[in-house]
């Protein structure tokens, strides 16, 4: 059985952070991990969080950290901030491996 890691990216907007899932997936796929990456607003999030493993916020909302961390507490979820680098360059090989370390 394949075990499927998913990965949820927080954002305001949604057009860039949906130009990085794209970016995770081709490294995922690189690298022969199985993940799934979606990217949804801070108002979407609560009715997504069925078997997510990590939470990846956006550098720009940044300030949702705390209260996402309390509102997904006791349930396993991994929750952190994208590195302001790896986010303005694309750079998904980068934050695949954020989101992997988290899981660990």
């Amino acid at each position: 059985m394949i075990v499927v890691k998913r990965i949820m990216l927080i954002c305001s907007g949604g057009m860039s952070t949906s130009l990085l899932c794209t970016k995770i997936q081709k490294s995922a796929k690189e690298k022969n991990i199985e993940v799934e990456v979606f990217a949804v607003s801070e108002a979407e999030m609560k009715r997504r969080l069925d078997n997510v493993d990590v939470i990846l916020l956006g550098p720009q909302v940044r300030y949702l950290l705390s209260k996402i961390k309390n509102d997904v507490e006791g349930k396993g979820i991994a929750v952190d901030v994208i590195e302001s680098i790896s986010y303005g360059t694309m750079n998904g090989e980068a934050v695949l491996k954020q989101a992997m370390s988290l899981m660990e």
